[in-house]
């Protein structure tokens, strides 16, 4: 496959899909759902095999040569999530290019250290000591280069990281998530006794804190910014709500709304910016230069979605725990059952739910198990429901959520602190469990309870164990032995405590437990005065039967006035079993060169093997789908890149039982793909295979591509599939001469995988395309490409021989059956230009038609005039308080949506006439816009300007939509219409230039909300660039007009209104120029 063949986009073009970059260089185009809407291999990355699923939601695009760093957790896999890296929030982020965290180790890591700091188009963004890592962004053009500096091996090949590297993360983003609360959790009695958290410091890593509220005067002993914006200052309100709530004087209330921990010092890290956002690198800087500060305590009311591995924020303050001995008091999250998220799902972080002021579970409060291990969290919870506490200003608002409930904990800590000085966090996590007050919830719901630091503080004997965990016990159960651990009680007081002991449990799914399942070794215990006793907790797992899951249990220890309680958790697992796979290659011996990977089909997990001849794992009871490659001749060819690859598919794999899978190269047996024409050459080619799960949700697929006519041997292995969810497709290119070439695509349904195929395309069933490639300027070259898009197709196909000086014309023969449609592209590049660079100057593509046979069909692209065109899925999208506008900006004459380079673009947002947001996206959804949740009548502008050696035709564009908008709903995203209007057809050929001063009507085309809803329609036009404006009579939805003179350019303005009363307006300068 040569250089610049690239995969379609293979849904409909118009919607909000947005290009994102993997750390390989690969660009993926993921549509509104976060599903992959199309693939573009990377420079020299067009011979990579390819693999994408979805998993619970999410999908995954990952190349081969990158699964098997993966599969070792060298590799994060969050980096090939694009459901993630496409949201609003990331393209935000990283729109200035991929946000790594690299770590170091070894005796080449300073040596590695320099080469990541010195690859091109990398900028560090901070050191982080505590992990041996930098933080690195790496513009999106210079990934490639990152990415051979990150790791060795040839493109294709199974790569390993570079000598020095031990681990690469993504940077991931976080988001921010008292008057009866503090006497609810007890302040109030500790602060009789003597206890205001004075000498203790509080670090809040949040929005910045505002330290002139009276709130806050005095209380901030340190600040520093961490975030993207100017300065440690509290725009957003976030930061100063959670200090003042965990140590607030009250003295803007007089006294009535203190914090928990009034005399406490306040160490104000901002590591989230103005709209409530930060990242991994950010917030573990902030957490260092903390604890540099001397915070005893740290309060995170922050987090996102959790995943299986440790991330590196986890591992910081997992760290930081062990070695400083400093609390992390962290939000729960607020996405309600069973949704802990990071970074409270740590193991040394005191996670916290949230409550109502009736101590009611709130119905937003994140509740457990943990991914990992099925751990009890969150560990406690505190009042998250209603908080009034400070605002910047000086004024006061009302908050829900765990990040409320957070700083409630941080506070009590703080006194806790105060009363015990030599205390770290172990001790103070398990004083603040144990004393917890019971809500009537389980373990994974509650944790220990809600905090009551009164009872902490008085309380003489605590747990020192906060949760005991059995771990995951492998099925069957019946042959289990009974696992017993120890509550360990601790007693701090001058007289021995008795004890009496129960245990309540609680079952997966609120099913009861059988009688026995949870024991302790003893109903009575006494602790002695100044030592410790301990009780055995004993899980005795045969008695679950055939109920797996999560099992829960509190114990309460009661006396003297005194209540300890302490949770357990145990995981029964499913019905699994022991999988042995093994890889022969081709020369039928164990081969290490396999890159296998399995994907559930129905709920249990996907994984990619290790790269060994033999492996086992553990699946759960079920059906699978594997695929595994290796290349055909390893020894001379260990990339495939010559002789292609061995490909063995496995698409139904019940697992029932015990067993060894065997994949066997020999079984693979070659596929060819000819064309009828002889004297065309093959160019390229690429068999995909898709197989959706039988619910219809999920998606799996493979690409491999064929270098040669027969550089692919694949085999099928097992049962057939006769559901109708396998997929199999194959594509192929031919080049004729300097002006033709040809196109094939087959595939459909099927119900095995074919075990060597043959396919001879006929010439004859072709049909022909004529296709203009237009210039937006001189001294240009063109890729065109064509993607053959079936009904089943996921990566699509496009062959891209080479590129050609522009303005040209090409004609394509494309082939007609299984129902193909073809999706046309071009890209614009300066002559001289690699045809794969990664960064076209401007790209205009069609949606998919079809073509039949025998008859000529015409097409073009890049003609003028450009302007946006609103497609079936575009929109202003509303997440609270931020708007991100998503309307293609340069679609072509002729309605092709397009994508192009420019040198500024300026984007205003009015409320009511008043300027209230702007930013440099042209809306592209890249970037939002601080809208607030008010309603009211909006004007939303945005004026793009191009170089004129990108494009001399429709050099600049201005758009400006008004619509009215009502306030915005509390949750959720909210989708507000869109509409364009735009001149079409416009007749100035593939140069932009139309005869100097003939007349020519152009059509007008309103698209979006307002296609059929149209109230008026007028246009102008303009010859001396906009200073003065004809106002042109619109018939029918058209308009005449004069070409301008020779060398000069015309300036057209519409403007479409809707019944509704929103408007769309757009100026077109230079829309094309006379000859």
């Amino acid at each position: 496959m040569p250089p610049g063949e690239v995969t379609a986009q293979t849904r409909p073009a118009g919607g909000p899909a947005h290009q994102v970059t993997l750390i390989t260089g690969d660009r993926v185009r993921v549509d509104a759902k976060g599903r992959m809407a199309g693939f573009e291999a990377g420079r020299g990355r067009a011979d990579v095999p390819v693999r994408t699923f979805t998993e619970g939601g999410r999908t995954f695009v990952v190349p081969r040569d990158a699964q098997r760093l993966v599969a070792e957790g060298k590799l994060d896999r969050r980096l090939f999530d694009v459901t993630e890296l496409s949201r609003a929030e990331s393209r935000e982020a990283y729109r200035d290019g991929l946000r790594l965290i690299v770590a170091y180790g070894g005796g080449a890591g300073a040596s590695a250290r320099g080469a990541v700091r010195e690859a091109g188009g990398t900028e560090l963004n901070r050191s982080l000591k505590a992990l041996n890592a930098d933080a690195v962004t790496t513009a999106v053009k210079s990934t490639p280069e990152l990415w051979e500096t990150l790791t060795r091996g040839t493109n294709g090949q199974t790569r390993t990281t570079a000598s020095g590297i031990s681990r690469v993360w993504l940077d991931g983003l976080h988001r921010a998530t008292l008057e009866t609360s503090t006497g609810q959790i007890g302040a109030p009695k500790a602060w009789e006794t003597g206890y205001e958290g004075e000498g203790v410091r509080i670090a809040v890593l949040d929005t910045g804190v505002d330290e002139t509220h009276p709130d806050l005067q005095g209380r901030v002993v340190a600040a520093r910014n961490f975030s993207g914006a100017p300065d440690a200052a509290d725009r957003d309100g976030h930061g100063t709500h959670v200090a003042s709530t965990a140590a607030g004087s009250g003295a803007g209330s007089n006294g009535t709304h203190r914090g928990v921990a009034p005399k406490a010092g306040v160490i104000n890290a901002k590591v989230l910016d103005d709209e409530g956002g930060g990242s991994d690198s950010g917030i573990i800087a902030g957490i260092d230069w903390a604890v540099a500060q001397g915070a005893d305590i740290v309060n995170l009311s922050l987090g996102r979605e959790d995943t299986s591995g440790i991330d590196p924020l986890e591992a910081q303050i997992n760290k930081v725990t062990a070695e400083k001995g400093v609390l992390f008091a962290v939000a729960a999250g607020n996405s309600g059952p069973n949704s802990i998220g990071s970074p409270g799902s740590a193991d040394e972080a005191f996670t916290v739910g949230a409550v109502d002021r009736a101590d009611k579970l709130a119905d937003f409060s994140s509740t457990g198990p943990r991914i990992r291990g099925g751990a009890v969290k969150p560990d406690v919870t505190a009042p998250g429901v209603d908080i009034d506490a400070a605002a910047p200003g000086g004024g006061r608002r009302t908050i829900s959520g765990t990040s409320m409930a957070a700083p409630h904990v941080a506070g009590a800590a703080a006194l806790l602190k105060q009363r015990h000085p030599g205390w770290k966090a172990a001790e103070l996590k398990s004083a603040l469990a144990s004393s917890a007050k019971d809500g009537g919830y389980t373990p994974h719901e509650q944790g220990a309870g809600r905090i009551a630091v009164d009872r902490a503080i008085t309380q003489s004997v605590v747990g020192q164990e906060t949760s005991i965990a059995f771990g995951k016990l492998l099925w069957p159960h019946t042959d289990d032995q009974p696992v017993t651990k120890k509550i360990t009680y601790r007693n701090s007081g001058t007289a021995d405590v008795p004890l009496g002991l129960k245990v309540t449990s609680h079952g997966p799914g609120g099913k009861p437990v059988p009688a026995g399942f949870f024991t302790l070794a003893a109903d009575r215990i006494t602790v002695p005065a100044g030592g410790t006793a301990t009780v055995g907790l004993t899980a005795d797992s045969r008695l679950g039967g055939d109920t797996h899951g999560h099992y829960a249990a509190t114990v309460e220890a009661t006396g003297d006035n005194q209540t300890i309680r302490t949770t357990a958790a145990v995981e029964l697992e499913a019905e699994s079993y022991d999988i042995t796979f093994k890889h022969i290659g081709r020369d039928g011996k164990p081969s290490k060169h396999f890159e296998s990977s399995l994907s559930s089909l129905t709920d249990g997990p996907g994984m990619i093997l290790s790269g060994t001849p033999e492996t086992v794992q553990r699946l759960p009871k079920g059906e699978y789908a594997l695929d595994a490659s290796a290349p055909i001749d390893p020894a001379a060819d260990p990339t495939g890149r010559t002789k292609g690859f061995d490909l063995v598919i496995q698409p139904k794999l019940a697992v029932d039982r015990t067993m060894t899978v065997t994949v066997d190269a020999r079984k693979a047996k070659p596929a060819k793909l000819t064309l009828s024409d002889v004297k065309a050459k093959f160019t390229g080619g690429q068999m995909e295979y898709v197989q959706t799960a039988p619910d219809r949700q999920d998606t799996r697929g493979v690409r491999f591509p064929m270098r040669s006519p027969g550089g692919l041997n694949i085999a099928h292995l097992g049962p057939q599939v006769t559901d109708g969810t396998l997929h199999q497709q194959w594509h192929a290119n031919w080049i004729k001469d300097a002006r033709s070439e040809y196109h094939g695509t087959s595939g459909g349904p099927v119900t095995r995988i074919a075990t060597g195929y043959k396919r001879t395309f006929n010439a004859a069933e072709f049909a022909e395309v004529r296709v203009g490639l237009a210039a937006s300027a001189k001294d240009k070259q063109g890729l065109l490409q064509a993607y053959g898009v079936l009904p089943s197709t996921l990566f699509g196909f496009g062959g891209a021989p080479a590129t050609r000086k522009i303005p040209a014309a090409r004609t394509l023969h494309l082939s007609t059956g299984d129902r193909a449609k073809w999706q046309l592209a071009l890209t614009q590049t300066p002559a001289g230009t690699p045809a794969d660079d990664p960064e076209p100057e401007v790209r205009h593509y069609s949606e998919p038609a079809s073509y039949p046979k025998g008859k000529v069909h015409r097409e073009t692209l890049g003609t003028a005039a450009v302007a946006p065109k609103a497609g079936s899925a575009s929109g202003f999208w509303r997440y609270g308080e931020m708007l991100y506008p998503d309307v293609p900006m340069f679609a072509d004459g002729q309605g092709n949506t397009g994508t192009s380079q420019f040198a500024s673009a300026t984007t205003t947002l009015y409320r009511n006439g008043t300027k209230v947001a702007e930013n440099s996206d042209p809306v592209t959804g890249q970037e939002g816009l601080q809208i607030g949740r008010e309603g009211g009548d909006f004007l939303l502008t945005t004026s793009v300007r191009r170089s004129p050696s990108t494009a001399l035709v429709s050099s600049r564009i201005d758009s400006a939509w008004a619509f009215r908008a009502n306030a915005a709903p509390t949750d959720g995203e909210l989708r507000l219409p869109v509409s364009t209007v735009r001149f079409t057809g416009v007749r100035s050929g593939l140069t932009g230039t139309a005869p100097a001063g003939v007349g020519q009507t152009i059509p007008l085309e309103v698209h979006g909300a307002a296609k059929d809803k149209v109230k008026s329609l007028t246009a102008r036009v303009s010859y001396d660039g906009g200073k003065t404006w004809k106002k042109l009579r619109v018939t029918k939805n058209k308009v005449t007009l004069k070409n301008p003179a020779k060398g000069k350019g015309i300036t057209l303005r519409a403007q479409v209104v809707d019944k509704q009363g929103g408007s769309h307006k757009v100026t077109v300068y230079n829309a094309f120029f006379g000859k």
